[in-house]
């Protein structure tokens, strides 16, 4: 696999990914310009993350069924119409409708993930798969301070607007340079679908690796949703600029990733799954136990979210090596019900959070984000040893 080819799809999965996180940061300023409630706001994002769900259950696994190239595509230019009905709506139903689509149309870049993994030989699938997750988790990482920047200088409709323009030429760029791939199944879209309950049943490393991540998925996107409130908030008073920088700092846990898919290529995937738990868990402690606007307490939050960037990254992307190690005629199925499954913990976790920090602060929101990564720890615990 060509080293320009990797890098453009890392490029294409960061720039895809980034889509469901513009508005994180932005969902104070975008619900009071729409006329949500603070209470609500959280469903900015959490319709987002359902739509991607939706996506991941009913367009992923047409990866198994049709052409990937035109796949990809064709949901990408989905994804920029969407876009465009952000940047320009102003209703909060309306608005709200194309996230739930922009949602949906990202899952581009849950196709080209296995996509990747086909290319790759097994010797080196993990560091391939590791160097294509690692842009998908600086999309990700990287998608919020950008949104703050341009809601900073330009509103919160720019980042909507630059992002569609983007996503077409991206479209325009992979329909040109990627290789075909046409799978070999030959079923049924509706049998495609019916097939994933019973892959679920009769794939045991799918079921723990997608509950471990929706664990931390929940806590990760509980507190990239709760972060930029308390920040902006009483006590802290950060302007758009600075919850960009923060959210800048937490990019550093993206290096990860490259390095956990050489230690799993290597059979070490059972002690870097205990690591990637245990990152996540001390990330949430540390600002429990060192809270507060004063310098120190902004160096533990920064260090904190470096961790968990880093914990969240390492354990993505055990996940997948372990699932894409399994047969390649299910891989995009598996992938869809691994991402959708910690989708839901995802979903979870941002609306558990606004409803925790509009209820209880910011301590409330820390103890319930904690809780998450010590179930996907204790349930870690019962794997046995030859497990993945």
């Amino acid at each position: 696999m060509p080293a320009w080819l990797t890098l453009l799809l890392a490029t294409a999965c960061g720039m895809i990914v980034a889509n469901l996180y513009y508005a994180q940061p932005l969902i104070g300023i975008i619900s009071s310009s729409i006329g949500m409630s603070s209470g609500t706001a959280g469903l900015i994002v959490t319709l987002t993350q359902i739509g991607y769900v939706v996506g991941l259950l009913f367009v992923v696994p047409m990866g198994d069924l049709v052409e990937n190239r035109k796949l990809i595509v064709v949901s990408l230019l989905l994804t920029s119409v969407a876009l465009v009905a952000a940047a320009v709506l102003k209703q909060a139903i309306l608005f709200l409708s194309a996230s739930l689509v922009i949602g949906v149309g990202a899952v581009a870049a849950q196709v080209l993930v296995p996509y990747a993994s086909y290319l790759a030989p097994e010797s080196s699938r993990g560091r391939v798969v590791g160097n294509v997750m690692s842009g998908l988790l600086l999309g990700i990482m990287l998608s919020r301070p950008l949104s703050s920047l341009a809601a900073d200088f330009f509103g919160w409709h720019a980042i909507f607007a630059v992002s569609a323009v983007s996503i077409v030429i991206l479209a325009i760029l992979l329909m040109k340079v990627l290789p075909a791939r046409r799978p070999s199944a030959d079923t049924r879209y509706t049998a495609l679908l019916g097939s994933m309950w019973h892959l679920l049943r009769t794939t045991p490393v799918l079921r723990r690796r997608a509950a471990y991540h929706a664990c931390v998925f929940a806590t990760f996107s509980l507190f990239w949703t709760t972060a930029p409130l308390l920040l902006t908030g009483p006590g802290y008073h950060f302007s758009q600029k600075a919850v960009a920088l923060f959210a800048l700092v937490g990019v550093a846990g993206a290096v990860a990733a490259p390095v956990v898919g050489r230690l799993a290529d290597r059979g070490w995937t059972r002690p870097a799954t205990w690591i990637a738990l245990s990152t996540v868990i001390i990330s949430v402690l540390l600002p429990l136990l060192i809270g507060g606007s004063s310098p120190v307490g902004i160096a533990v939050l920064v260090i904190s979210a470096i961790l968990l960037d880093a914990g969240v990254s390492a354990n993505l992307v055990l996940g997948q090596r372990a699932i894409f190690s399994l047969s390649p005629e299910i891989r995009s199925r598996l992938n869809g019900l691994f991402m959708a499954i910690f989708f839901i913990g995802g979903a979870a976790g941002s609306s558990i959070g606004g409803w925790a920090y509009a209820s209880g602060g910011w301590s409330k929101t820390l103890w319930i984000g904690i809780a998450f990564p010590i179930v996907a720890m204790l349930y870690f615990a019962t794997e046995k040893r030859k497990g993945a």
